[in-house]
């Protein structure tokens, strides 16, 4: 079978299980690109219809369940002589396995399972379906950790760990209910209680009851009481044995009436309040009514007296025993008579009421309304299921159950529509930062990195990179096919340069910088001494200088000249300028180096053609002299040189006699010079004045 393409379209790949009645392979369908389980009914079976229909009660039986935690059915069918059901392939191990490898599993897991079972087999109920074989052989385990039931409804062939009474008892013996074994019709709570021993295998690691034969072990069922649980496994909790031995009472009325019961019952069982509950009572339930209790019968016996003598009544009992088979034979004969016309009717009755078979029509890929023409044409009903899918257009049929086969005349054939692709919700990413949100895109969501457009940058106060906006917005529903994502990140607070504010008064800094933007934090404003500039003027800014970025809505602090240093000398000096040539016109240039002005600084220009005194205005300082440089027509004429001592010798001052600054003394009669002191004149710029360069 390995490599055949069954329907043109699922090729087996390898084999992976099988059991009495079918093998399972692993499959690919072609049509879907997917890895499917394909269920083929075993060769010598399939010439028995009585097979045959049990192999399609179970694909009939898992197709009307829709359950994550339940195999689903996605197609049955029949090629030539071979009969196979197409299922969801489930990768992981079967808990048989499970429990061989680990048993006696952790009670946490073993509960898990345990309810996710009984989540299954809720929904299996109220759809009027018992599975009448839950083992740990039909449990499957993705490598997820979900639990998958399988092998809703089959029937297994006879085998030394299956009984049968009757043509209608089917199953594993060791995980049957009391009522199975009986042979009587098995509901709900017997599903129960096949799951209870399954939850009491996982915790103990063994079996509850073990016999030589099937007959004794379904006897066991019947007349023991199963070994409590932590006898076994002390370290499991009283909870959990509580709910193994309800669930595997004798009598179906005494267990859970349900499945959500059980499962409500598992959901708190590990809760710390219900580990040490009380102990569920033991006592057996209507022992007195049980039919099914072992009792002492009397031996039937032939008749004494013949027995004791056999030759008693000589020619009288010969006679006796010639009539004897007289009443048989008519009675026989009768029955016969009887039977025979009983075939009769039952044959006519069946040709009466005999309801014609017709080939389901094939309408897979269709729109569904004419799917349903298709199918009312074929004396056929439609029922239509919704549901999801990627690549099937909306409103048309994914697939049929059944399909490829013969039904009987107003069967209900199952259609499942294509709802289209199933939208999703565009998740919040908002403050998030845009490489986490792109791999969530990516692989959380499924989207082609094409499919979200390349960040655009905005200024913001979140820190650079974070998403501050993006469309779709969150909740809002999209389609992962077509979606194009669009995310704005910040690219953090808007910066401007900073200008530059040394020179300016407090007024006209604030004006600058508000029209940046910024502020002026006037409160932490410091004052301190300057040479350079005029007493308001800023010196310089905080914490950012000029040019460079600062965040739109900083606060700057300033620190303002309070005016010249205590020691600061300002003169000033008288400087004789005259033309080249007298009465002719030459440009003059007073160039002024101090302890305010850097070198190169024009203190002015002239254009003269007389001579002319200009008074200098100059500082000097400790360490920094005045040097003034006359130029005319381009060309060094002059040069004289201040000293802080010539501005003390002018004041009156020595090094001893004090503070610069003092008041100062008058100024000499013959008006050589003084300081600045009360705006007096300051020192004639002849040749032979005090500290006087020479010329070039």
């Amino acid at each position: 079978m390995i490599g055949r393409k069954l329907a043109g379209r699922y090729e087996l790949l390898e084999r992976v299980g099988g059991g009495g009645m079918a093998i399972v392979y692993k499959g690919l369908d072609a049509l879907l690109n997917r890895k499917v389980a394909v269920k083929v009914l075993r060769p010598q079976y399939v010439h028995d219809e009585e097979f045959i229909q049990r192999f399609r009660r179970e694909a009939q039986a898992a197709a009307a369940l829709s359950h994550p935690n339940i195999v689903s059915i996605y197609d049955v069918g029949q090629e030539d002589e071979t009969h196979y059901i197409v299922m969801e392939f489930v990768e992981g191990t079967t808990l048989n396995e499970i429990i061989k490898e680990r048993a006696p599993l952790q009670v946490e897991e073993a509960v898990r399972y345990a309810g996710q079972i009984c989540d299954a087999l809720d929904h299996a109920h109220h759809n009027q379906i018992i599975h009448r074989d839950i083992k740990p052989h039909n449990i499957l385990i993705g490598k997820n950790g979900r639990v998958k039931v399988t092998d809703f409804g089959i029937a297994r062939a006879v085998t030394s760990s299956t009984i049968t009474q009757a043509g209608s008892v089917v199953g594993s013996v060791h995980y049957f209910s009391p009522e199975h074994a009986k042979g009587v019709a098995a509901g709900a709570k017997s599903d129960l209680y096949s799951l209870g021993i399954v939850l009491y295998q996982m915790v103990t690691g063994r079996l509850p009851f073990l016999g030589e034969s099937p007959i004794s072990v379904a006897l066991k069922h019947l007349q023991e009481e199963v070994e409590e649980p932590r006898k076994v496994n002390p370290l499991l909790p009283q909870s959990v044995e509580n709910i193994i031995l309800k669930a595997l009472r004798k009598n179906p009325e005494d267990r859970y009436q349900s499945a959500m019961e059980m499962l409500r019952d598992l959901e708190t069982c590990l809760s710390p309040e219900r580990r040490n509950e009380p102990k569920l009572g033991t006592e057996h339930f209507d022992d007195e009514d049980d039919a099914e209790k072992t009792r002492i019968m009397p031996a039937i016996r032939t008749n004494p007296m013949a027995a004791q003598n056999p030759e008693e009544g000589g020619e009288t009992a010969v006679v006796k025993k010639r009539k004897l088979w007289i009443k048989p034979a008519v009675w026989l004969g009768s029955l016969f008579l009887m039977v025979m016309l009983m075939w009769y009717l039952v044959g006519w009755v069946q040709k009466s009421i005999v309801v014609a078979d017709v080939q389901v029509p094939d309408v897979v890929g269709i729109p569904v309304e004419d799917a349903k023409v298709r199918l009312s044409e074929a004396n056929l009903t439609a029922d239509v299921v919704y549901e999801y899918n990627d690549e099937v257009e909306l409103d048309r049929v994914i697939r049929q159950e059944p399909a490829n086969m013969k039904v009987k005349i107003n069967s209900v054939v199952r259609l499942f529509v294509s709802q289209g692709v199933e939208k999703k919700k565009m998740p919040d990413y908002v403050g998030k930062n845009i490489r986490d949100v792109t791999l969530d895109l990516t692989e959380g969501l499924g989207l082609a990195k094409e499919q979200i457009k390349p960040p655009t940058e905005a200024f913001d106060d979140s820190p650079p990179g974070t998403v501050i906006r993006q469309s779709p917005r969150a909740d809002e529903e999209f389609d992962p096919r077509t979606v194009s994502v669009e995310l704005t990140v910040s690219k953090g607070k808007e910066t401007v340069k900073m200008p530059d504010l040394r020179g300016l008064s407090l007024a006209d800094a604030k004006k600058k910088l508000e029209a940046l933007g910024l502020k002026l934090n006037e409160k932490e404003t410091t004052r301190e001494a300057s040479y350079k500039y005029d007493k308001d003027q800023v010196i310089k800014t905080f914490p950012y200088e000029k040019d460079e970025d600062v965040p739109v809505g900083e606060q700057i602090r300033v620190v303002v000249s309070s005016g010249l240093p205590a020691e600061a000398g300002v003169m000033k000096v008288q400087v004789v300028v005259k033309p080249a040539v007298e009465g002719k016109e030459s440009t003059v240039e007073i160039h002024l180096t101090d302890a305010r002005h850097e070198e190169g600084f024009v203190y002015k220009t002239l254009k003269i053609s007389q001579t002319q005194i200009v008074e200098v205005q100059c500082v000097v300082s400790p360490t920094v002299d005045a040097k003034i440089e006359i130029r005319r027509d381009g060309k060094r004429e002059d040069i004289i040189t201040k000293t802080h001592a010539d501005y003390r010798a002018l004041s009156g001052l020595t090094p001893s006699s004090g503070t610069p600054g003092a008041t100062q003394p008058s100024p000499p009669a013959n008006g050589a010079g003084n300081p600045t002191g009360g705006g007096q004149s300051g020192q004639s710029g002849q040749s032979g004045q005090s500290g006087q360069s020479g010329r070039n």
